[in-house]
């Protein structure tokens, strides 16, 4: 979604939306519509500036991204 490159889904992350936020689901069960992006920050980044999240995952208004973010930090070593 970021990057707009083609991975195997076990390399990228799922994020779905819970309230107003971007949530991680990095094992694939919480339930709703879901959007992968590569688990970097690069990634990411790109996918805030293009506010692709709302847009992907149907929702209306801006989402916060900070649970990802944070995720996407401790994942990276």
């Amino acid at each position: 979604m970021g990057c707009r490159e083609r991975a195997a889904k076990s390399d990228l992350l799922r994020i779905v939306a819970v309230g107003g936020e971007c949530a991680p689901d990095p094992r694939g069960t919480l339930p709703g519509r879901g959007a992968y992006v590569h688990p970097v920050q690069s990634c990411l980044d790109l996918a805030v500036r293009r506010r692709a999240f709302p847009r992907s995952l149907r929702v209306q208004g801006p989402l916060d991204t900070a649970d990802v973010r944070h995720h996407v930090e401790q994942a990276t070593p």
